[in-house]
């Protein structure tokens, strides 16, 4: 069943049930006040049928003529009864057998008023006291209320035809509500059909409002817009690494072939050796860095985690890159030294922590001057671990700063410095794999700056 239908059933079915609901209340309600009426009019007759029948002698001649005009206008099917003290009955009107049982006329008896539905008649039976004799009389009139049943039945059956119309127009009006309801929502199907891979660019229109609809609208606007840039970065990962790892092989095959032109001395050979072996260390070095970037996108709960000094991963992190880089020079700088130490952890990973912040220092490194100063800044806040990174090196430009954290991307003005393009993605998804955040401001030929912020550990 479609939306749109589930939706006129819906509107339809709650309709309805108010709409029956308040049929039933009016028909209720009528059928009680119709009811009270009756008994009332038959209450009425009974007092006048007492008068009449004990105070007749009693009562003018004008008076009489009154009671009789009031008692003449009779009740469907009238049978009234009058009975002395004892239950004996000394006068009835109407024709027919009035079924009268021991407990009403007990009741009455004991002066109280009786109103009861016997047999299909309303009946009302109520005491008289003559104070004339000073007897006391029971009084009980009975009718069918066939004016009231008539009236009822016509009153259903207005109603019924009433609310199957309604419920009829209610589910043309629901129809045609729903058609116009999902109108937004089947335009964005619509427009959500024509994006493809190669379409990624185009957007929903209808996301500018503050209804339900444009905000899931602007909301799948911006998964396209994560989309659009994954495809990109994905482009661009397999175009660099295809190149990264094609130019170590080209030269491997080259090597090779040369070498297998024809025979040659033992120290060709060993030269074509050695430099086959440098291509391969060159192909292990690229394998190892896709590994540990693929290790580094694992969920951060299937990774064991300690608390740390984040400062001595800093040292640690600076002294590995020394030694690597015999020409490196790290000054390590505290901006805000805490007087408690339990400030400076942060629950992580100690060895993917330091592969991150080695990362970060040999980019800064690579991209210095051979005699240029590293800065490297510690910073402390109340919910923050924070290192700051400078260098005075080429820089970047402004369009390729989007794409640094694409594996193997290398910007075109460091093309003639050796590299893979691994280090700063695979410090981003480290750091983000321990909920902290990367950030690389830069200028180009005045160097750059990448700022590293952790969650403290509470």
């Amino acid at each position: 069943m479609t939306i749109r239908s589930k939706l006129t059933l819906q509107f339809a079915v709650i309709f309805s049930f108010i709409l029956i609901l308040f049929s039933v209340f009016i028909y209720v309600f009528v059928s009680l006040y119709q009811e009270r009426d009756f008994q009332q009019n038959l209450k009425n007759r009974a007092n006048i049928v007492a008068h009449v029948y004990l105070d007749a002698n009693q009562v003018s001649q004008e008076t009489y003529r009154k009671i009789l005009r009031q008692y003449n206008q009779s009740l469907p099917y009238e049978i009234v009864n009058v009975y002395d003290n004892t239950g004996k009955l000394v006068f009835q009107e109407g024709e027919g057998r009035l079924p009268v049982s021991k407990e009403i006329l007990s009741a009455l008896q004991q002066n109280i008023e009786v109103m009861q539905l016997v047999q299909g008649r309303q009946l009302v039976g109520v005491p008289y006291f003559d104070a004339k004799n000073k007897k006391k009389y029971l009084v009980i009139a009975s009718s069918i209320d066939a004016n009231s049943r008539q009236q009822l039945r016509e009153l259903r059956l207005i109603l019924s035809f009433g609310c199957l119309i309604a419920v009829v127009i209610v589910l043309a009006a629901g129809w045609v509500f729903a058609r116009q309801a999902l109108r937004p929502i089947t335009k964005v199907v619509q427009e959500v059909e024509k994006i493809s891979a190669s379409d990624l660019h185009l957007r929903l229109t209808d996301s500018v409002g503050k209804d339900e609809l444009s905000h899931l609208a602007h909301t799948f606007n911006k998964m396209l817009d994560r989309l659009e840039q994954a495809f990109a970065m994905q482009k661009t990962f397999i175009s660099n690494a295809s190149h990264e790892l094609r130019t170590p092989l080209t030269a491997m095959i080259g090597e090779l072939e040369v070498a297998l032109m024809k025979p040659r001395a033992a120290h060709e050979y060993e030269r074509v050796l050695h430099a086959t072996l440098n291509e391969a260390k060159l192909l292990t070095q690229l394998s190892n860095g896709l590994l540990q970037i693929a290790q580094a996108s694992f969920d951060i709960s299937k990774i064991e985690l300690k608390k740390v000094r984040f400062d001595e991963v800093v040292f640690l992190a600076s002294e590995e890159v020394k030694k690597r880089h015999r020409q490196a020079k790290i000054d390590i700088n505290f901006e805000n030294l805490p007087e408690d130490e339990s400030k400076l952890f942060c629950k992580a990973n100690e060895s993917l922590l330091l592969i991150a912040f080695i990362n970060v220092f040999e980019n800064a490194c690579k991209f210095s001057p051979p005699e240029g100063l590293i800065s490297a800044t510690i910073h402390v806040t109340p919910a923050q671990l924070q290192l700051r990174v400078q260098d005075r090196g080429v820089g970047i430009k402004n369009e390729d700063l989007q794409h640094v954290f694409v594996p193997f991307f290398r910007a075109d003005n460091v093309r003639d410095i050796s590299g893979h393009g691994i280090g700063l993605p695979l410090a981003e998804k480290i750091i983000k794999l321990h909920q902290g955040t990367i950030q690389i401001n830069s200028a180009l030929h005045v160097g750059t700056e990448v700022l590293i912020s952790l969650p403290a550990a509470f």
